[in-house]
């Protein structure tokens, strides 16, 4: 049986938690875990979705994603500026509970098959945003910047944990419960992440009667700010664009997962083209593909379980930052030397892994150190309108290079290695960006003067 002590010595064994943080370690831990399985449970239905959509619809399903970030982005900055977090978290995964719902009405009368297809296809792609940025959100304005840097890692672990679970839920229960009933798995599982949002809330009220002891103990050093659980956020329901267009930091960091998600563009597509083209059985492309999942599952929860935190505390943000931009850097140098499916898998692992269990974690770091207002609103159209419209662009852009302009797969990976070699350089640029920050925030106001004082 496992008793308290022993799990407290586990999780201090594997990562550098204190005692007063262990509650809000587990529960983020299992809040992330529910959001991905839930998603995952999913993304199979939603690749079924697409091809009965119709194939040749696929570019304007991206399309139609795109144009739908640009609605929801708005609506969910009205939403952040009119309630306090422990209320629109749980709103906007309730909306999505009521979406599911909706879903797996119209799947079981069979009406509209198509059309239905399509807009789940797309309502799919920004759920799967949505959930995961309104996550970190919560999770850099819950922790402290020196804490993120010992917990991200660890938490992250319950999301790629979830990643396992989905797709094992759903290959087990797709054929004997039907594929449209996994649609009430996975609103049931939003339910549960909706308990753990109401369990973090009131570790943060924890975290603020703690406090005191955190300023005088060095212990407890590092202990999560505490924050009004009742105060709104406010601004304009545009304030994501807004604050981002006014920080140069958030711009960087705009830029950051425009150069991220263009380039992550661009291997699926190598990826997609060296595939089909060497190995004609789609059995066996199956299980390469599902091979690399694996590998990628087992190397990242491995490495958030034991690494991360440590790798991010002893190397710095700026290190674990860049880790991502390197690796893709050397990959695309290789992939432009010999365009193999040997080498087009292990750089698809090595990159994945790299992003799920360092960069990734490392990088909602970078948001412990901006105000409330731009942690939901700025991230959110970050993590959603860019990441999307990199996607669309750099999408096209491969089409262009590949089709009209006859570029070879090699030549489109060369080209990759000058931006790649950019984008590690921002990375180092914003790590050190978000020290500076970071120290300034540390760094106690000076005490008033008496006559200022009166």
């Amino acid at each position: 049986m496992i008793t308290r002590q022993k799990l407290r010595r586990f999780l201090q064994r594997a990562v550098d938690v204190r005692d007063i943080e262990i509650r809000a370690l587990l529960w983020s831990f299992a809040y992330f875990f529910c959001i991905l399985c839930s998603y995952y449970i999913l993304r199979p239905l939603r690749d079924e979705m697409g091809i009965a959509g119709g194939i040749k619809a696929l570019s304007w399903l991206f399309t139609g994603t795109f144009l739908s970030m640009l609605v929801a982005v708005p609506l969910f900055g009205a939403l952040v500026a009119r309630f306090p977090r422990r209320r629109f978290i749980p709103y906007v995964y309730g909306f999505f509970i009521a979406n599911l719902l909706l879903f797996w009405l119209l799947l079981t009368l069979g009406t509209y098959k198509v059309h239905v297809a399509r807009a789940f296809f797309i309502w799919i792609s920004v759920f799967n945003l949505f959930i995961v940025s309104i996550f970190w959100s919560f999770m850099a304005d819950l922790f402290r910047n020196e804490q993120s840097r010992r917990l991200f890692g660890f938490i992250a672990a319950g999301g790629t944990a979830g990643t396992v679970v989905g797709p094992s839920i759903t290959v087990m229960l797709a054929v004997p419960f039907g594929p449209k009933n996994l649609l009430l798995i996975s609103a049931a599982l939003l339910g549960v992440s909706i308990f753990c949002v109401r369990r973090l809330v009131r570790a943060a009220d924890d975290f603020k009667r703690s406090e005191a002891m955190a300023r005088s103990s060095p212990e407890a050093w590092g202990a999560p700010k505490p924050a009004d659980e009742t105060a709104v956020i406010g601004g304009g329901i545009l304030g994501g664009i807004t604050e981002l267009v006014k920080s140069p930091y958030l711009l960087g960091i705009g830029l950051f997962f425009l150069l991220f998600t263009s380039t992550s563009t661009v291997l699926y597509f190598e990826q997609a083209h060296i595939i089909s083209a060497t190995i004609g059985d789609p059995g066996q492309r199956t299980r390469i593909f599902a091979f690399m999942d694996l590998s990628v599952s087992t190397l990242t929860i491995l490495t958030q379980l034991f690494i991360t935190g440590r790798f991010i505390k002893y190397f710095g943000v700026s290190a674990a930052v860049s880790f991502l931009a390197v690796v893709t850097m050397a990959g695309f140098a290789f992939l432009a030397w010999a365009p193999t499916v040997i080498m087009l898998v292990g750089f698809q692992i090595i990159r994945r892994a790299a992003n799920f269990a360092v960069t990734g974690p490392s990088r909602e770091t970078l948001f412990t150190v901006v105000s409330r207002e731009q942690k939901y609103k700025a991230k959110n159209f970050i993590d959603t309108v860019i990441y999307r419209g990199g996607d669309t662009v750099s999408g096209w852009a491969f089409d262009g290079l590949h089709g009209p302009l006859g570029l070879g797969l090699a030549s489109i990976a060369a080209i990759c290695v000058p931006i790649s070699a950019l984008w590690v350089g921002l990375s180092w640029m914003l790590g050190q960006h978000q020290d500076k920050l970071a120290q300034q925030a540390a760094t106690p106001a000076p005490a008033p003067t008496t006559a200022l004082a009166e």
